[in-house]
């Protein structure tokens, strides 16, 4: 989840999913409230833990952060000296999860359908729309935190991408430069008040429409791919805070059509890998379900 969240585009909610443990990990989010608060000050520290599933969460996000530290620089590296093959890598690990993800939904019908193109339809227009400019008050920081980090945990969104869109990026990257509490916090809160209110909608969307859920989730990771397609024409660029230009609006080309060398054949070799080791995963995981 780490490694994939580090990639603009491509969301470690996916990687959840695929491995198995994404609704245990809603489930837990979802468990972090009043009762685990009581049960802290009534029945002790352990208890509250277990209530928490505390030793998954400490297992799940020091995984995570174990992944950002040490893969941040070579997934940079790649993605600046080898961009197609990245991609084409990524792109064929989200083409298998969303057939295997789709695979378990047991009768498709007119609602899972919909559902399904209209989680193509959301995570598609996602990937095309253009950065805007907005507030930079206390109250739309918080709701970016709110809204970036719901996208981190739903497979096929990403939240990154959904800061760049809402035009807090750079804002909020060059706030943690430089250190600016006010923001940070503002930013910190809706974070976790997003997280553990989103998390609550999915395990009720879980519980009661289980496989409509899996349907737009489905749709996510499909209408994500234009995101990861490895060959692009940038249309519009923007300068970092390191003052370095980097593509702000880019289209997906087909391989002919890219200016430079497609190199094609490792593409697909990379995308084949991909594929390859979600199958893996997928054969090795342990599906919880939902009670």
């Amino acid at each position: 989840m780490g490694a994939a969240d580090i990639v603009p585009g491509v969301s470690g909610g996916t990687i959840a999913f695929i491995t198995g443990i994404y609704e245990e990990l809603i489930l837990s989010l979802k468990s972090i409230n009043a009762v685990a608060v009581r049960k802290l000050f009534k029945e002790g520290i352990l208890s509250a833990w277990q209530h928490i599933n505390g030793n998954f969460l400490v297992v799940l996000f020091s995984g995570i952060l174990v992944s950002l530290l040490s893969l941040a620089k070579v997934l940079s590296y790649l993605l600046e000296n080898q961009p197609i093959l990245v991609w084409s890598f990524f792109f064929g690990l989200i083409v298998a999860s969303a057939l295997l993800i789709g695979k378990s939904i047991t009768q498709w019908n007119i609602g899972k359908i919909l559902g399904l193109i209209s989680g193509i339809a959301i995570a598609y227009y996602i990937t095309v729309a253009s950065p805007a400019q907005t507030s930079e008050a206390y109250w739309f920081v918080f709701l970016s935190g709110a809204i970036a980090i719901c996208a981190m945990i739903l497979p096929g969104i990403s939240g990154s991408f959904i800061l760049l869109l809402m035009g807090k990026y750079k804002f909020i990257l060059e706030s943690l430069s430089s250190v600016k509490l006010d923001v940070i916090i503002v930013f910190i809160l809706g974070c976790i008040s997003g997280l553990l209110t989103f998390s609550r909608l999915l395990s009720w969307m879980f519980k009661y429409y289980k496989e409509l859920t899996i349907a737009v989730l489905t749709g996510f990771m499909i209408g994500s791919l234009n995101k990861v397609w490895p060959w692009k024409t940038t249309l519009e660029t923007t300068v970092d805070r390191h003052g370095e230009v980097i593509p702000l609006v880019q289209k997906s080309v087909l391989p002919q059509q890219f200016e430079g060398d497609p190199n094609l054949i490792w593409a697909l070799v990379a995308a084949l890998a991909g594929f390859i080791i979600i199958w893996v995963l997928e054969r090795k995981s342990s599906k919880p379900s939902v009670e």
